[in-house]
């Protein structure tokens, strides 16, 4: 209550990328205090058996983490699990540092409870996301950091596998999965990597280096996984599922932000207003959750799908779960709902167990399709 009728309210006034910064400078310096800290873990964290769930060797405390794009450069993750989220993914980190797109390049669209960005994968680079990752402790011990990589800009897209796998090798040692992202649509050519040749050629050659690095390392192999946008065709969409399957990918995020702007409360004038960039929120729920739902009917429920895309509360996510995911992501609906999302989502999701006389979230995933 007090996020919606004071908080939010006073950073809508703020523009959105600065209200962005602002913010989380204040939570950051906020929670180095450890009292602090613990006072967060303690309101946002719903700790229920019934939750946890084990995918691609990892033990998840809850299925709803926070998605890429709101920690670019992997500055708050450690900081960010004390909210309650099951993992934090942060990136999109690139090979090369870059400024990304010129500003104003995030805008909110309050009536629809949406977003639209095209920050163009702004971040300081594999190396100095490396340096920092070296010098951050995490929260918990067993808390999970994904980290998504992409293509830098000026990397022609012919030679993007070399850019993938630079950050991919500098990175290795502290991810505890890998989103390769070949899905936003504010990098130019970055979606083609999405058809059938040059993803196999970039998903071979990263499952080739990380059997490389585990070996070198002595550890075992990183889980891979791939995010998609909800605008594929329906043939890129089966050329996904094949490769999926003949790659042996561990996992799949869908969706991306799209370029839709189908059925928008904000006027036509406003959306032509704020210009290209890909579109998230409340808008894309029915998109990506059909997207999950096909993704799991094709391949028979065996890949984990991590569902992201208009889950904006506890409802949402409970059919994303029943739609075929394994794991949920927020971020426009971490923006609009606070620090207690994930709280509320969580309890939500045990209600909805309860109702439903399961003992487990996993025994909901994919009963939509069943």
């Amino acid at each position: 209550m007090l996020w919606e009728k004071v908080a939010r309210q006073l950073l809508f006034k703020l523009p959105a990328e600065g209200a962005h910064h602002f913010s989380m400078g204040a939570f950051d310096k906020l929670l180095t205090l450890t009292p602090v800290s613990a006072a967060f873990a303690k309101r946002y964290t719903v700790n229920d058996e019934s939750l946890k769930s084990q995918l691609f060797g990892l033990s998840f405390d809850n299925p709803v983490g926070l998605a890429a794009g709101f920690d670019k450069d992997a500055a708050w993750f450690a900081k960010l699990a004390a909210l309650g989220f099951g993992h934090v993914e942060v990136g999109t980190i690139t090979g090369q540092p870059q400024d990304g797109n010129d500003r104003p390049r995030l805008f909110r669209l309050p009536k629809d409870k949406a977003i639209i960005n095209r920050m163009g994968f702004n971040n300081r680079g594999a190396d100095n996301a490396a340096q920092r990752l070296a010098k951050s402790a995490r929260y918990r011990p067993g808390d999970i950091l994904g980290i998504n990589i992409g293509k830098t800009k000026v990397v022609p897209v012919e030679q993007a596998t070399d850019d993938y796998l630079y950050s991919f090798e500098r990175l290795f040692t502290f991810a505890d999965y890998f989103t390769v992202n070949v899905s936003s649509p504010n990098t130019p050519g970055l979606r083609t990597l999405q058809n059938r040749e040059p993803l196999i050629e970039l998903l071979t050659s990263i499952q080739s280096k990380n059997l490389q690095l585990a070996a070198d390392h002595e550890i075992a192999k990183k889980p891979i996984l791939l995010k998609i946008a909800p605008d594929v065709s329906d043939e890129q969409l089966a050329d996904i599922v094949s490769i999926l399957k003949e790659i042996k990918l561990d996992g799949i995020i869908a969706t991306n932000t799209t370029l839709s702007r189908a059925n928008l409360k904000t006027t036509g004038a406003e959306v032509e207003g704020i210009g290209a960039g890909g579109l998230s929120g409340s808008p894309l729920t029915g998109r990506s959750r059909a997207v999950v739902a096909a993704l799991y009917s094709e391949l028979n429920g065996e890949v984990p799908i991590i569902g992201v895309g208009g889950i904006m509360k506890g409802e949402d996510a409970w059919q994303m779960i029943c739609a075929g995911a394994s794991l949920v992501q927020i971020y426009t609906g971490f923006i609009y709902g606070g620090p207690g999302i994930v709280r509320d989502i969580n309890r939500h999701l045990l209600k909805r167990l309860k109702e439903n006389e399961m003992g487990s979230i996993t025994e909901a995933i994919g009963t939509q399709n069943r």
